[in-house]
């Protein structure tokens, strides 16, 4: 694998559309001094909009709001408190009638198993929709909570819990705020933080129910980079045995400089704007086509364009995580594919080489795409996890 091999710039992950953050603006710099003026116009435009928000009657507002008729969109687009609220319930009904267990193919037998939905609510009374898989035999070598990826769902990954209960691994997964069935606006993360704080409540309620067994955390893409950051966290790492990462995004570079110093601005004044200048034709996630379908046609999976304030979170714990991949000390197993072009498998070789981690490894799939677990070779993927969850055991002689 090449190192000057090109690596796509931010994206949605789970939608594999580009994320094109201010991508314009490279055209529109002619010098320093430009630049300057610029910043410091938005950085006035920024301040005098906080002070005219402050400025406004709570009272006033109010009194407007009520006497406005509901409306699904406000004058400027914006998604009203009504229309979102209703949003979540209709995705909340359609992520409980997800089938959670596939059918076998080419004549296995399935796993008998405990299966259900549920709703976790977050530090910040957030309720988060959940699904838990559990072997009937309740001889458990272990369970595994499973966090899934920037616009996707836990919904996706039946198929990898199906794999991890023939082996007696109990399966748990927590869809993130905005996503799946939880609450919040679709497609917007107001903080990666508030995902890594759910993440960690999530685990500690599943530890409790489960005091006696080993635990593994997995994240896909942005959510190895939640995983990792939650881990960094010395009673998070104690509760686990180790991690698993799968196409993490650890290198998430913006397409000009100057989105660094603009993108906190209109992070904070234009929050869940959308870039509806995105390039629309959805980058190659899967070899599968069937995969690929699916995934597109799934109403859960938001394939709208990128938000400003979610764009800001992406580059913000991808910067975090490049400063902080010396001090990784927990067990991790790092999965990506080389034709990756949604994140950089050269980070992922990089978080192995520095990590500081006593048990680490680290696997590249020759040719293999963004979405492992939904390659033709998702079983192999499976596996090779699974057999590491194993040796990881070995010394508890589970």
């Amino acid at each position: 694998m090449e190192r000057g091999a090109p690596v796509e710039e931010p994206t949605s992950g789970a939608s594999g559309r580009i994320i094109p953050v201010f991508r314009n603006i490279r055209r529109s710099v002619p010098s320093p001094a430009s630049l300057l003026r610029v910043l410091l116009f938005l950085h006035s435009l920024a301040l005098w909009l906080l002070r005219f928000v402050r400025r406004r009657s709570p009272s006033a507002s109010r009194t407007a709001a009520t006497a406005a008729s509901p409306r699904r969109r406000s004058s400027r687009g914006s998604w009203s408190v009504a229309a979102e609220a209703e949003d979540v319930l209709r995705r909340r009904a359609i992520a409980g009638r997800v089938e959670m267990v596939t059918p076998s193919e080419e004549g296995g037998a399935d796993v008998a198993c405990h299966c259900r939905t549920f709703v976790f609510v977050g530090p910040r009374r957030s309720a988060l929709f959940c699904r838990s898989w559990v072997p009937v035999s309740g001889d458990l070598r272990g369970i595994i909570l499973i966090i899934h990826g920037l616009n996707e769902h836990s919904g996706r990954y039946s198929h990898f819990a199906k794999q991890l209960m023939a082996c007696n691994f109990g399966v748990y997964a927590m869809d993130w705020i905005g996503h799946g069935g939880s609450d919040g606006l679709h497609g917007y993360v107001p903080s990666l933080d508030y995902v890594v704080e759910d993440t960690i409540k999530f685990l500690e309620k599943i530890k409790s129910e489960n005091p006696s067994r080993p635990c593994f955390l997995f994240g896909h893409s942005t959510g190895g980079a939640v995983v990792l950051k939650a881990v960094s966290y010395p009673h998070v790492e104690a509760m686990v045995e180790g991690i698993i990462v799968t196409s993490p995004a650890l290198r998430v570079k913006p397409a000009h400089a100057i989105v660094v110093a603009v993108a906190p601005i209109f992070s904070l004044v234009l929050p869940k704007f959308q870039f509806k200048g995105a390039n629309k034709r959805g980058i190659p996630v899967s070899r599968d086509p069937a995969a690929m379908l699916a995934k597109y046609l799934d109403p859960l999976v938001y394939t709208g364009p990128i938000r400003v304030r979610t764009g800001h979170e992406i580059l913000l714990l991808s910067s975090y995580l490049q400063q902080s991949m010396k001090s990784v000390t927990v067990p991790f197993l790092v999965l990506h594919g080389t034709a990756d072009r949604v994140t950089d498998p050269l980070a992922s070789q990089d978080l192995y080489n520095v990590a500081a981690s006593r048990h680490k490894d680290i696997k590249l799939y020759e040719g293999f795409l963004h979405d492992l677990l939904f390659e033709p070779e998702r079983d192999e993927v499976g596996r090779d996890i699974i057999n590491w969850m194993l040796r990881m055991l070995q010394p508890q002689s589970l």
